[in-house]
């Protein structure tokens, strides 16, 4: 059997529409605990912090109004595909799902783990129509550029690579989130780290699309004492299953908020 976070997109879109997403996801999850802490365990998992921009979601927002089911991609490397938690159900995505699900329990959400280790914007570019559109998404997140950043990868060309997907993108009607890199040792210690988030910066700038800064997320965290080892795996470059967990935390309170605005505040003015 799949991991849960890994079942099939097809199948899941059909499920969310059904409205019976999260009663087989917790079935099929077997073993994987589908009940989120409570809140007040999770404000001692994750350090406080600012809420992080809301972002603007339009096509996501119109599906809840209009009582579609809203299907999440989350595109991207080994940072979205979960390595180095305990397995896959402690993912982002994976927790991402039961935040989502615990915020808004009447929406039919799903959210699918399109992350493969090792790469970066040409490769996610390459599939990006057979492992995303192809599902036709309300929203995707694409987690980009810590492998870039790794292998000193140009911060152009990824601007280029990343503007081509997002245009397409937006021409399906796709939401778009972009994730910048954590604050991992290995990332850190990149000549082109920071380049890379600048140029992924200024690509949300151009494009129109949202950010979610995991860096500056995690320079919160760190202000109230916390260290990296509180959240990065021995690895020194992914995230543990706290930091997965608290990374989710945060966005899906940011995506929960986006989504229980009025419509019109995410339309009005929408490229």
């Amino acid at each position: 059997m799949r991991g849960c976070a890994d079942i099939d997109g097809v199948a899941a879109y059909m499920i969310a529409r059904a409205g019976r997403f999260l009663a087989l996801y917790c079935a099929l999850c077997g073993t994987l605990s589908c009940a989120l802490p409570g809140r007040a365990a999770a404000q001692e998992l994750c350090p406080p912090a600012s809420a992080m921009p809301v972002p603007r979601l339009p096509h996501s927002r119109l599906a809840l109004a209009t009582n579609q089911p809203i299907l999440i991609v989350a595109l991207g490397s080994s940072s979205t595909r979960g390595w180095m938690a305990t397995d896959i159900g402690h993912s982002y995505p994976s927790w991402l799902q039961r935040v989502l699900n615990e915020d808004l329990p009447k929406a039919a959400i799903a959210v699918i783990n399109r992350g493969i280790g090792g790469q970066d914007a040409p490769e996610e570019l390459a599939r990006l129509y057979q492992d995303v559109l192809v599902l036709r998404p309300q929203l995707v997140i694409w987690q980009a550029g810590a492998n870039g950043a790794i292998r000193d990868a140009s911060p152009a060309a990824f601007k280029i690579l990343m503007q081509e997907g997002i245009g397409e993108l937006k021409a399906a009607g796709v939401d778009v989130i972009l994730m910048d890199n954590q604050r991992a040792p290995k990332i850190l210690s990149a000549p082109q780290h920071a380049q890379m988030d600048l140029a992924l910066r200024d690509v949300t700038a151009a494009t129109g699309v949202n950010l979610f800064s995991r860096g500056a997320l995690m320079d919160q965290w760190a202000a109230t004492g916390a260290t990296l080892d509180d959240f990065i795996a021995p690895d020194g470059l992914h995230m543990n299953n706290r930091g997965y967990y608290c990374l989710a935390q945060s966005l899906g309170r940011a995506i929960a908020a986006s989504l229980g605005q009025p419509l019109a505040a995410q339309t009005a003015g929408a490229k």
